[in-house]
């Protein structure tokens, strides 16, 4: 199958089930949303958004977190992976934000990348999701998810790579829902250690399931559970 099809088969169904998906992280504001980004790095959103509440209700502006320390943040994210790392990068954040853009957060890739704790990905996701962008966040699950059904070679071994080989192909009008859809497909069906091909919907043209089922067991999917928050 050409990569052109696998592209279209992936587009119209996500298209047609799952028209307007959203991130499942909690925010209100932009600078929330940055700052839940952040701590979600190598972290659920489903952690983050159990700390976000106390964090945001005790650091409610870029200013308030400006004016706090590491050492003041990190208990309410303690429970989050690599909370002194990440305290470290919000209280950075929280003063470039205040001190270089007037408290706002900026809206191209370039200058969100100057911020402390904030890589492309980030910064990707920022941008889409506020901005509604066309940028392809990349993260374990786009990664994961763009390899195993074949939409892009096995020589994009980075992110970036990864993230090239998708837009070629995705209108860019689609580019911020193409992300929520690999995350969301990455997170409930085609999981990292036990994929549930039995219930994909995309299992008739996927590479990997072409590859690593037995031709035994390749019968007729069964219509997919609704993708949502556990």
């Amino acid at each position: 199958m050409r990569t052109t099809e696998r592209f279209r088969h992936f587009l119209d169904y996500f298209t047609n089930n799952f028209p307007e998906p959203e991130t499942e992280l909690h925010y209100a504001n932009p600078y929330e949303l940055i700052v839940a980004v952040v701590l979600s790095a190598q972290c659920t959103d489903k952690r983050v958004n159990m700390v976000m509440p106390a964090l945001i209700q005790q650091f409610p502006t870029p200013a308030h977190l400006a004016a706090a320390t590491a050492e003041d943040i990190f208990p309410f994210i303690r429970s989050i992976s690599y909370p002194n790392n990440k305290a470290k990068h919000l209280a950075g954040l929280g003063r470039m934000l205040t001190t270089d853009f007037g408290g706002e957060v900026p809206s191209s890739i370039e200058e969100l990348q100057r911020l402390p704790g904030v890589g492309r990905k980030t910064a990707n996701v920022v941008v889409s999701v506020i901005y509604n962008q066309p940028a392809m966040a990349v993260d374990t699950h786009v990664f994961r998810v763009s390899h195993r059904l074949g939409l892009v070679p096995r020589t994009a071994t980075t992110p970036l790579a990864v993230e090239k080989a998708l837009v070629k192909y995705i209108p860019e009008q689609l580019i911020p829902k193409a992300h929520h859809w690999l995350i969301l497909h990455g997170r409930y069906i085609c999981v990292a250690r036990q994929p549930k091909c039995s219930m994909c919907p995309l299992a008739s043209w996927c590479k990997y399931y072409e590859q690593n089922t037995p031709l035994t067991q390749k019968t007729r999917k069964s219509p997919p559970l609704p993708i949502d928050s556990e």
